[in-house]
């Protein structure tokens, strides 16, 4: 594992780590880079005004450890001095937290770049391979997973360094292949006419499809958000939301074969987030791995390519962690993301 004293690579510790979704936010603080990281509870995002007042009031204010580094995964780009959220009303302003937090330096990356240093970074415990042969150890991989939005992010090998690709993978364009697939999307929400994936694969997506699967069936949406969708399904309870999740699944499966291809991800494809984790039984139904090997005139490739579902759910702080104890490990481009005091 390599090291390095460069000033331009290294952070001080203590460093918070923190990773801020959509809906959630976690932070842990690692003292130094042998410590196992310290963890805070979960926070969520609407019940604070910004993430100053939420790392000052439920971590500053109750630890006597004052960071001087801070490393934060946003779900959002990462592009100037005010970063807003995607999915969140807060706005990080690294700037104004070295002033007010007391931080001599500040690491902002996107969240799905947590998500894929996470990779390397778990053992095989928090690892459920869902379908597939091992993959490559030194492969490139893809990581994307189904939340508030579609996060979606590469990881590729090279110069003896592990490099995230960070982007908005989620907003690609998702359309139908069957004539059932045509009546269903024909009922979904779109977003000035147009069909992203993040509308069908997310929380909000998984109620526009569940939607749009009674419209073409004529039947009553009788469900309410997709904890309710996803468990109606799951325990059989509910033919709509059956069919609803295993057409979810499949969309997913195109959706990560399509990546697969694009990275030639040999090290993997890796979904994370609560929704999978929840849906895993159905991830392992056949209708996934089928759809993500149907890509000819490459189905015998994609038959080589594992699949997982990442089920530890504080993956992204493991991710930073890795990154905040030896950077010389990843080739994280920081310019333009890494703020520090004068």
């Amino acid at each position: 594992m390599p090291y390095t004293t460069d000033p331009e690579t290294v952070l001080n510790f203590p460093i918070l780590v923190g990773d801020i979704g959509g809906t959630n936010a976690r932070f842990a603080i690692l003292v130094d880079s042998y410590a196992e990281p310290r963890l805070y509870p979960v926070l969520r995002t609407a019940d604070y005004a910004s993430i100053d007042e939420a790392i000052q009031t439920q971590i500053l204010d109750r630890t006597s450890i004052q960071p001087r580094s801070a490393v934060l995964a946003v779900a959002g780009p990462v592009d100037g001095d005010e970063i807003d959220l995607t999915n969140c009303d807060w706005v990080v302003r690294p700037r104004g937290m070295i002033a007010a937090l007391g931080f001599s330096d500040v690491v902002v990356l996107n969240d799905f770049e947590a998500q894929a240093l996470a990779v390397v970074a778990l053992d095989a415990a928090h690892l459920e391979r869902i379908a597939g042969p091992a993959g490559e150890v030194s492969g490139s991989r893809v990581v994307l997973g189904p939340g508030t939005g579609l996060g979606v992010a590469g990881l590729v090998r090279a110069r003896h360094m592990w490099i995230p690709v960070p982007g908005e993978g989620g907003h690609v364009d998702i359309g139908p292949r069957t004539a059932r697939e045509i009546a269903v999307f024909g009922h979904a929400e779109t977003i000035e006419g147009r069909m992203s994936a993040e509308q069908m694969l997310s929380g909000h997506g998984l109620v526009n499809l569940y939607r749009a699967v009674a419209a073409a069936d004529g039947a009553e949406p009788l469900l309410a958000g997709p904890a309710a969708i996803t468990g109606a399904a799951l325990s059989g309870d509910d033919a709509t939301a059956k069919a609803t999740l295993d057409l979810f699944v499949t969309l997913l499966g195109r959706v990560a074969g399509d990546l697969a291809l694009i990275f030639m991800s040999r090290g993997g494809v890796y979904l994370t987030g609560g929704i999978a984790q929840k849906i895993l039984p159905a991830l392992k139904n056949g209708l996934f791995r089928a759809a993500f090997e149907d890509k000819a005139p490459h189905s015998a490739l994609m038959r080589t390519i594992p699949a997982y579902v990442i089920t530890d759910p504080l993956a992204a702080l493991a991710g930073l962690a890795a990154y905040a104890r030896t950077p010389a490990r990843f080739g994280v481009e920081t310019r333009g993301r890494r703020w520090r005091s004068v």
